[in-house]
């Protein structure tokens, strides 16, 4: 792995400072001065970190007034906002969020893969079925998100389009963290097991339609268990 530069190391640090809520949206970060003194390093320096905040749309710069964190919203970059998102406090919005990404992605994908599956990936698919059935009997939450993660991946890689699966590729972390947190819940395991359950019934049809109405059920669904189960449950 290359040895990141000075100036990656002071973005990167300011990143974790911002993710972290020391500088909340809107907040002035501090100066050239101050952070070189902070980093022990040049002035020149933290000036290339933060134009590299500054192009990811992370800072903004007010002309004699300073420079300032962009709300979440405003980010250009995937890498930042997962970051954020994963290392950050819950944002129940930001869950929703990504349930909807996820159906955007995730249903077209799967009408896709209907008609170029191979019978091997079906094969697959029910044995994942099969080992979340099993998890779901031992209250093994932690084999039963490998299998539901697993289960989506066949199908992102089904649908033939090389962008899809690497579109989802750095959003695993944050997927396979937000699943170990729902897929605690035992009613929200089961509806998910058959929701699996369709849309390999529909897959294994190899009729696209029903697929991906199939794929927008399990996404609504999730949705639902979601707000139910999780985000209206009080927090302990």
């Amino acid at each position: 792995m290359a040895r990141k530069s000075l100036t990656e190391m002071v973005a990167d640090d300011l990143l974790d400072r911002i993710v972290a809520g020391e500088f909340p949206p809107d907040a002035l970060v501090p100066g050239e001065l101050e952070l070189s003194s902070q980093h022990d390093v040049s002035r020149m320096t933290v000036r290339e970190a933060m134009k590299t905040l500054e192009a990811q749309r992370i800072l903004r710069v007010e002309r004699g007034r300073g420079t300032f964190v962009n709300p979440l919203r405003s980010w250009g970059s995937l890498h930042a906002v997962l970051r954020a998102v994963s290392e950050g406090e819950d944002d129940d919005a930001v869950a929703i969020q990504l349930i909807e990404l996820r159906r955007m992605l995730e249903t077209g994908a799967c009408e896709l893969a209907a008609t170029r599956i191979s019978a091997t990936d079906l094969d697959l698919l029910a044995g994942q079925v099969e080992q979340m059935r099993a998890a779901h009997t031992a209250n093994d939450v932690t084999a039963f998100v490998e299998s539901d993660l697993a289960f989506h991946d066949i199908i992102l890689h089904a649908s033939g389009n090389i962008f899809v699966a690497v579109l989802f590729e750095p959003l695993h972390r944050i997927l396979e963290s937000r699943r170990a947190e729902t897929s605690r819940v035992p009613e929200i395991q089961a509806n998910a097991i058959a929701m699996h359950e369709s849309i390999l019934e529909a897959l294994a049809a190899r009729e696209p339609e029903p697929a991906r109405v199939a794929m927008d059920n399990h996404m609504t669904q999730t949705r639902e268990d979601l707000q139910r189960y999780v985000l209206q449950a009080p927090k302990s």
